[in-house]
C-alpha cells in the first residue's frame, strides 16, 4: 500500500535551518508529483513546495529563496531544506502526493521556529 513516512523537523532558532525528508513506498516513485504543505495553529493547510516528476519546482511567495524541495529517486525520497527560517515558519509540515485521483499524505512533522 502507498506509505509516505516523515522524518525531519523539530525545534530551532529564527535563522536557523532543518531539512524534512519524506520516504515514500507502495508506488512508483519516480512517475509522481510530490508536494510539500504546512498547517499552522488556527489556519488552513498550504502548499509550500512542489516538485514534478520532471523536476519541476514551485514554491509559496512567503518561501522562495529560503526553502528547497528536490527529490532522489533512488531512495523514494523528497526533502524539504528550509533556511533562514522564520518564527511564521512554525507548523505541522506534510508531504503529499496524488495517485489515480486519490489524495496520500505523511503523517506530519511539527517545526517550531523561535523569536
Amino acid at each position: 500500500q502507498v506509505q509516505l513516512v516523515q522524518s525531519g523537523g523539530g525545534f530551532v532558532q529564527a535563522g536557523g535551518s532543518l531539512r524534512l525528508s519524506c520516504a515514500a513506498s507502495g508506488f512508483l516513485f519516480s512517475n509522481v508529483d510530490m508536494d510539500w504543505y504546512r498547517q499552522a495553529p488556527g489556519m488552513q493547510r498550504e502548499l509550500v513546495a512542489g516538485i514534478s516528476s520532471r523536476d519541476i519546482t514551485n514554491y509559496q511567495d512567503s518561501v522562495k529563496g529560503r526553502f528547497t524541495i528536490s527529490r532522489d529517486n533512488a531512495k523514494n525520497t523528497v526533502y524539504l531544506q528550509m533556511n533562514s527560517l522564520k518564527p511564521e515558519d512554525t507548523a505541522v509540515y506534510y508531504c503529499k502526493t496524488d495517485i489515480s485521483w486519490r489524495d496520500y499524505w505523511g503523517q506530519g512533522t511539527q517545526v517550531i521556529v523561535s523569536s
